[in-house]
């Protein structure tokens, strides 16, 4: 059991959900489908890798307006044989005809949120497939074939999803008619609890596992059994789907711009890709190996965060107080600017980021008071292009411009001029009626009995993200959003290199070998929302359930990654557990606070393990009422 540190405020003796222990394996997801899939095959023989791919799958299904087949994903895992964390590279780059000269000619200053036109090349689906091949033991049909199930049987269709389809019908009616088509039967959303179906997504599921052929003879080797996963990831890249990608696209059609655009991915886009591996980025924290991806995504800044906050005391380390959340969101201030100014798919001084004497000079920036500013580091002989800031962004036809993401949080400032003011995320998404959308995506993580690991953050080709593409059931990602065209900047849109991502799992280490698996939707936040449960869990003792249920905080002190990239200077958005008190201490410091509600920011999961006793757990985040933990 952990032993709570006196110097943070207590845990709630209560938690929404039980700490899960056992020594077989445990699952923990964004959407019960798919954890109770992914504990179905640990309980068939199956491993993590087995589970992992078999409940993504699933994801793809039953949270479409998180994720999809034409999106990504990014994944840290280690195997029972290797602990060393690895990164699964599911990210796809921008494809030859994403420019910002096309940008421009288009008549745009932002890669727009919703639309073809934002794609980048999905990698999702190959990197799930690569994950299997390399480390799995189940043939692929066995794995497909529970999403199979859902989209071509039915399943019950949740709230969230409704929710979604609500805010963009009318966007459906008047410019997308084939997501009208998938997405409003009888020209109405489903209600909560109807069974949907998606045949044509599970003709396109069943179409991959045909392209490898049933397993004969030799379908107990490992060779067999690769090449009919490799066979499947051709005919995705290659196949069918690449030519329907190619064909849709070229149809101009709306965009969170309010203005019509064709697309610019291409078959040749999808054959040239392939997902890939790679060593994750660590850190070491209070005793612990906290790995990530690359400086291509967002989670490298996590790793400076923690390396700012690893000296200061303890009390400085409490999210609940007002001293700690201060001291943490002042921390994640200074290395979210670094992210803006030097993170990106190129050569990125990470080493110089992370190093000992930089870590300490940001650390000393750390003050008494809120900053408002925009304040990246120096790194010797790089004279980084910043980003642009806009508190506002002006973009004629489009709904919701400019507006934070959570619907119904409320700012505290004394005069209350702009109450009623959305911020970022109550669990699901906010989706604008142009279909801009932010604070999206799903998570999944496994641990087996055996000590494979897996932490994934599939998201992208969500429902409102662009028009469906009918034969295939799903549409494309938005992904190219992140990207600026302005030039210079570490993170302009270039052909063939990846945007950087905010998909940011996490996989933390003791002694070398793997002891958690973590991650949570919510675009910007994502790494927000892992840095208080890991502070709770590493220092303050809370068991996994009591850091997930714990109150959360997180800052939008600067440059949004999602369209219309504005930023809020000293913006601070609070769950109101945090208590009147901190929450008035926190604006006498000067953060400008807005309150989201009591249960509202995060939707955090995990699994666990006890390399000395084998001890498995799981906890699962109760906001949105969709998130779940499985095992025994």
């Amino acid at each position: 059991m952990s032993t709570p540190d006196p110097a943070f405020v207590p845990p709630a003796l209560h938690t929404t959900r039980p700490d899960l222990q056992g020594t077989f394996g445990m699952t923990a997801s964004t959407h019960w489908l798919a954890t109770a899939t992914a504990q179905s095959v640990l309980e068939r023989g199956g491993n993590a890798f087995d589970a992992a791919v078999a409940g993504a799958f699933v994801l793809h299904v039953v949270e479409p307006h998180l994720n999809g087949p034409g999106g990504d994903l990014t994944a840290v895992f280690a195997t029972a044989d290797d602990p060393s964390p690895v990164v699964l590279v599911g990210q796809g780059p921008a494809p030859a005809g994403a420019t910002p000269e096309h940008f421009r000619a288009e008549g745009l200053d932002l890669v727009p949120g919703a639309g073809a036109l934002a794609a980048a090349v999905p990698g999702a689906v190959d990197a799930w497939l690569l994950l299997l091949r390399d480390h799995g033991t189940w043939e692929l049909a066995d794995v497909l074939a529970p999403a199979i199930g859902y989209a071509r049987d039915g399943h019950p269709v949740s709230a969230g999803v409704v929710r979604t389809i609500e805010a963009v019908a009318d966007l459906f009616r008047q410019h997308w008619p084939t997501s009208a088509e998938r997405w409003l039967p009888g020209g109405a959303a489903p209600r909560t609890g109807d069974v949907v179906r998606n045949e044509a997504l599970a003709s396109v599921l069943d179409r991959l596992v045909a392209a490898g052929g049933a397993p004969g003879a030799d379908a107990v080797t490992d060779g067999a059994r690769a090449r009919r996963i490799d066979a499947a990831r051709r005919e995705w890249a290659e196949g069918f789907v690449a030519t329907a990608v190619d064909a849709f696209v070229r149809r101009p059609h709306r965009h969170s711009s309010g203005t019509d655009h064709a697309g610019v991915i291409r078959a040749a886009d999808m054959a040239a890709f392939r997902a890939s591996t790679e060593p994750a980025t660590t850190a070491e924290f209070r005793g612990h190996t906290i790995a990530k991806t690359g400086p291509w995504g967002q989670g490298p800044a996590l790793l400076q965060v923690l390396r700012m906050l690893e000296p200061l005391p303890d009390e400085r380390l409490d999210p609940s107080t007002e001293l700690g959340a201060h001291t943490i969101v002042e921390a994640l201030k200074l290395a979210l600017a670094d992210r803006d100014a030097y993170y990106g798919d190129g050569s990125v001084p990470l080493d110089v980021l992370l190093a000992d004497a930089t870590v300490a000079e940001r650390r000393a920036l750390i003050g008494d008071t809120a900053s408002a500013e925009f304040r990246p580091g120096h790194v010797p002989g790089v004279d980084p292009v910043l980003p642009p800031l806009r508190t506002s962004h002006d973009a004629t036809g489009a709904a919701g411009v400019g507006e934070p993401t959570v619907p119904g949080a409320r700012v505290t400032s004394p005069d209350e001029t702009a109450a009623e003011v959305p911020v970022e995320d109550r669990g699901e998404p906010f989706v604008a009626p142009d279909g801009d959308t932010r604070g999206d995506t799903c998570h999944i993580d496994v641990v087996d009995r055996w000590g494979n690991m897996v932490s994934a953050t599939p998201s992208g080709g969500w429902l409102q993200s662009s028009p469906t593409i009918p034969e295939l059931g799903f549409c494309l990602g938005t992904r190219l959003q992140m990207t600026w065209l302005e030039e210079g900047t570490a993170s302009t849109l270039r052909p063939g290199e990846r945007p950087r991502t905010t998909l940011t799992p996490t996989l933390v280490l003791r002694d070398g070998v793997p002891v958690a698996a973590l991650g949570s939707p919510g675009g910007d936040q994502q790494d927000q929302w892992q840095l208080l449960f890991l502070l709770r869990w590493i220092v303050g003792g809370y068991t996994p359930q009591q850091a997930i249920d714990a109150p959360a905080l997180h800052t939008t002190s600067f440059p949004g990654s999602f369209w219309p990239r504005t930023w809020e200077p000293a913006g601070l958005v609070v769950e109101d557990r945090l208590g009147d008190e901190v929450i008035a201490g926190l604006e006498a410091r000067g953060h400008v606070v807005r309150r989201a509600g009591d249960w509202s920011l995060g939707r955090l999961c995990c699994v666990t393990r006890d390399p000395e006793t084998g001890v498995l757990g799981a906890a699962a985040n109760s906001r949105g009422a969709q998130g779940y933990a499985a095992g025994r």
